[in-house]
């Protein structure tokens, strides 16, 4: 039943007001609804993101949320015009060159939101 419905993923932020700078103005993501514990943020179609108050964030390392993009390198190069840090990765895994890592089906690049959430984005391999 599920695989029916969308999905919304939600992240962590520790400093609401840097969250919504870095999700609005620096990504472009357009603020559909705020409250004091939560924004809710439109992505590409009905996708939507929601940026929940916390008082401890996140530990994880792990990527937290993905964007597909068609093209990985025109869409770093938009992020770095706004200002975006694009991590840069060694061995062991994943190893980027200019922010970018070939990851057998896909190529990745990464960067971190203020709160620590780490997000990327991905071009799927043809």
């Amino acid at each position: 039943m599920l695989a029916d419905f969308p999905a919304i993923p939600i992240l962590l932020s520790t400093d609401m007001e840097a969250s919504k700078r870095f999700y609005q103005d620096t990504l472009g993501l357009p603020l559909l609804d705020e409250t004091e514990e939560r924004m809710l943020f439109k992505c590409g179609g009905d996708t939507r993101l929601i940026v929940s108050r916390s008082s401890v964030g996140t530990s994880d390392t792990q990527t937290q949320m993905v964007w597909r993009v068609p093209d990985i390198r025109a869409a770093l190069a938009d992020l770095r015009a706004r200002g975006v840090q694009v991590e840069e990765y060694s061995a062991p895994e994943p190893v980027t060159t200019d922010g970018i890592a070939d990851m057998g089906h896909s190529w990745s690049a990464w960067f971190i939101d203020p709160s620590r959430n780490v997000l990327a984005i991905i071009e799927p391999k043809r």
